[in-house]
């Protein structure tokens, strides 16, 4: 039964975690209850009460949520002090770059590398024609 307390007690403290990084995330960005409510399709009663630690956010909810924000599910769900706003990879290393890259979606992933690809190939195409142009 003590088990049982504290186990229970550590849920409700994390669901209350959770409901306060969801407001916080809204308040932040300075918007009403019932525009994030819309974003994600709940009433603006429901959306009150999962801020309030009185409902539980479903994970479908905390998916709308990390994509209405930008933030990835876990983001949000393990909300350090500081949000993260955006990267810049101009101030990074090659290395951090494609550690970077690596961790996207596979689509996005896809999407990254054919574009490098894309430009290499062009490049290649660029220095054998200047060679070639060059020798005639």
């Amino acid at each position: 039964m003590y088990y049982m307390s504290i186990f229970a007690l550590y849920l409700k403290e994390k669901k209350m975690s959770v409901a306060n990084n969801i407001k916080r995330l809204r308040e932040e960005k300075e918007l009403l209850q019932k525009v994030v409510a819309n974003e994600v399709g709940l009433g603006v009663s429901h959306y009150s009460k999962i801020e309030n630690g009185q409902r539980e956010a479903s994970v479908e909810l905390l998916d709308k949520l990390a994509k209405f924000y930008g933030l990835s599910i876990d983001q949000i769900v393990h909300m350090d002090k500081e949000i993260p706003k955006e990267i810049t990879l101009e101030d990074k290393t090659a290395v951090e770059q494609v550690r970077l890259i690596s961790e996207l979606e596979e689509k996005d992933k896809s999407i990254v590398f054919g574009i490098i690809e894309t430009m290499l190939t062009k490049k290649k195409f660029k220095d054998f024609f200047q060679k070639n142009v060059a020798t005639l």
